[in-house]
């Protein structure tokens, strides 16, 4: 038989405590009832929470690089050779049409193009702007694989601009700047020209006619000019370029400068 519970008393003696297993049941069950509602508040409230993630860590938009633009623009410049000179030109076109300065090619008895890939072919005048300084060729023969550029884009002052061409003889040198001015004009032995792009990507005599290109490499301008404050036909600092949408349409504009076309 089991036996109740003894308590001393005040004098010494043992009594029994009746009724202690119940109450310690009532305080274990109530225990046991609280420890249920917490367990159950826990996970009530765990399920209702959404569970933390990472932040999609935003994308920066980078544009390419000199060098990247160059791999991708170079393809479709060409050197021009006339007579005795040398120019630049892009080609604009599916066709092979080729874009470039009116004056590169003005009075030539013959037009030799070069493909980046080496590829030589005669050229003539399919038609030309002398008050834009522009001129388009159309080659008699094309490269097996031809790589027109892309055409369009507006220039904006303090904006990175690249510069392709075949300064002095150095074939599809790359220079890169920002664009310092716009709307400026240029006298030349071929006449004033205005609404024009000022950069200072450098540029020297065997430039003319090649591409001015934005941070994208979509051709903005076709390089026409330079400041020569020296009269000795060195790059100053000071380069000029016709817009291509006036180069495509035609177009004018007011501003300032001074240099011969290159």
């Amino acid at each position: 038989m089991e036996r109740e519970p003894e308590r001393a008393n005040a004098d010494g003696s043992r009594r029994v405590m009746a009724g202690v297993p119940g109450r310690l049941l009532i305080v274990g069950a109530v225990a046991l009832m609280a420890a249920l509602a917490f367990l159950l508040g826990r996970t009530t409230s765990t399920q209702s929470a959404p569970s933390p993630t990472r932040s999609p860590t935003p994308t920066a938009t980078t544009s390419p690089t000199v060098s990247e633009i160059f791999q991708q623009v170079g393809p479709s410049v060409v050197v021009i050779r006339t007579d005795d000179a040398i120019g630049t030109g892009v080609i604009a076109a599916d066709n092979g049409t080729i874009l470039t300065a009116n004056h590169v090619i003005a009075g030539a008895k013959a037009i030799t193009v070069i493909f980046a890939d080496g590829t030589k072919a005669q050229a003539r005048v399919a038609s030309a702007d002398p008050d834009q300084d522009i001129a388009l060729l159309t080659p008699a023969s094309l490269p097996e694989i031809l790589v027109p550029a892309v055409l369009g884009g507006g220039a904006e002052v303090g904006a990175p601009v690249v510069a392709i061409g075949n300064p002095l003889g150095l074939t599809f040198s790359v220079s890169s700047g920002v664009v310092s001015g716009l709307n400026r004009a240029s006298k030349s032995d071929g006449g004033d020209l205005e609404g024009l792009i000022q950069f200072d990507a450098s540029v020297n005599p065997g430039s003319s006619g090649g591409p001015l290109l934005d941070a994208r490499g979509l051709v903005i301008g076709i390089v026409v000019s330079i400041a020569d404050p020296g009269k000795d036909e060195a790059f100053a600092g000071i380069a000029f370029a016709v817009p291509i949408g006036t180069a495509l349409s035609g177009g004018d504009g007011d501003g300032d400068g001074n240099g011969p076309q290159i």
